[in-house]
């Protein structure tokens, strides 16, 4: 079980150096853009070393949306990143579930994941597993109540999909973290990665702010609990200053 951090992303190998990670996490463009990855300054550096890489998309992607301006940009961006993400050696590319607008019925969200990987698996896949993580708030969302997201992987799941688990995420979404991981495993089969997050709010506040292990308002020991029981690796998205002593706690709770 490898455990790492969201890093920034000019330095990506800098930055698991002053943290002691054994996992990265960065975008490779803009998160608020729609522009296409350019390469990465420190692609020969994260393809020789032994730092395991994951790409986040852009925070913009709504792959669910009815709206053809968002929709349809959204999987030119899916497809330009997980290209990207290939070419820096990461293990996989996380996308959030999306959502659609209030109003309409949510089978449509569902349909349109379902054309992302029906489209690609027609020119051979992506170049790197789309892991889709889990959100915090949205009556609307694809992926923050676990009963959509089993309507999602009923759309998705034959092509593939991967999983990323966000513990803020579920829990600003109410979902109780104990007995998550098996919740989660009986909806998708798998999770490919746990984005270990603390939250700064209270639970189900739809809220996603994510705070250090030892400053939110998730008992640490459940977060090791999950990852324990997980056994996947493991990437914190908390606050810089806290990054470090996220990793140490969490490697010294399981041993690693």
């Amino acid at each position: 079980m490898r455990i790492g951090a969201h890093v920034r992303d000019d330095d990506p190998i800098g930055a698991a150096r002053e943290r002691g990670a054994e996992v990265v996490q960065f975008f490779l463009a803009d998160p608020q853009g729609w522009k296409a990855p350019k390469p990465h300054p420190q692609t020969e550096q994260l393809l020789a070393g032994d730092v395991d890489v994951f790409v986040h998309s852009p925070y913009v992607i709504n792959v669910a949306s009815s709206n053809n301006r968002i929709r349809i940009p959204s999987r030119k961006l899916v497809q330009q990143h997980a290209t990207a993400a290939k070419a820096v050696g990461a293990k996989g590319l996380i996308v959030h579930g999306g959502h659609v607008t209030k109003g309409e019925d949510a089978a449509v969200g569902f349909e349109n994941w379902r054309k992302l990987f029906e489209r690609q698996a027609e020119s051979g896949g992506f170049d790197v597993p789309v892991l889709i993580e889990n959100t915090a708030g949205g009556d609307n969302a694809m992926a923050r109540r676990f009963d959509a997201l089993a309507r999602l992987w009923d759309a998705v799941g034959e092509f593939g999909a991967g999983f990323c688990l966000d513990t803020c995420h579920a829990f600003a979404a109410g979902e109780d973290l104990v007995g998550i991981v098996e919740r989660v495993k009986a909806i998708t089969g798998r999770i490919d990665l746990v984005h270990l997050n603390s939250s700064r709010d209270e639970f189900n506040s739809a809220r996603d702010r994510h705070a250090n292990i030892a400053d939110g308002t998730i008992e640490p020991e459940q977060l090791v609990a999950v990852l324990a029981a997980a056994q996947a690796p493991a990437v914190v998205e908390t606050p810089d200053e806290g990054q470090a002593a996220d990793i140490e706690f969490l490697r010294a709770k399981l041993g690693g």
